[in-house]
């Protein structure tokens, strides 16, 4: 009785296997063989957003940010503290206007846990 079920785990676990295996090339095959006319391909994004270099010197973060693109990139330097008491910040959001550089300065009052910067591009 017991080898009979192991016997029958077995083959169950191996038809699971076998069925995980040959799923994804099952449906491969049915998506080639039913689209007649290829798909068009998305048009190639244009690059966009600042370019930021961030730096923590202790307590202190300090973020440059170039926009060489076409368009205003509002950028905003966000501060997450170390300390739990410390208070983390999010500073005000500034405009890279093309061709131009930013400072964004921050700090902590003990050590910086982490620093980011994020984009809202504007036309």
């Amino acid at each position: 009785m017991r080898s009979t079920r192991r016997r029958t785990w077995a083959l169950l676990a191996a038809a699971a296997v076998v069925a995980g295996l040959l799923a994804p090339m099952a449906v491969s095959a049915a998506n080639r063989a039913g689209s007649g006319a290829a798909a068009p391909l998305a048009p190639e994004p244009e690059p966009l957003g600042s370019e930021c270099r961030t730096s923590v010197e202790g307590s202190r973060v300090i973020a440059y940010c170039h926009n060489p693109y076409p368009t205003t990139d509002l950028v905003q330097l966000h501060t997450e503290c170390a300390r739990w008491w410390d208070v983390d910040a999010d500073g005000g959001a500034v405009a890279v206007q093309p061709g131009r550089t930013v400072k964004l300065e921050d700090r902590c009052w003990k050590e910086v846990g982490s620093a980011w910067i994020s984009h809202s591009v504007t036309s």
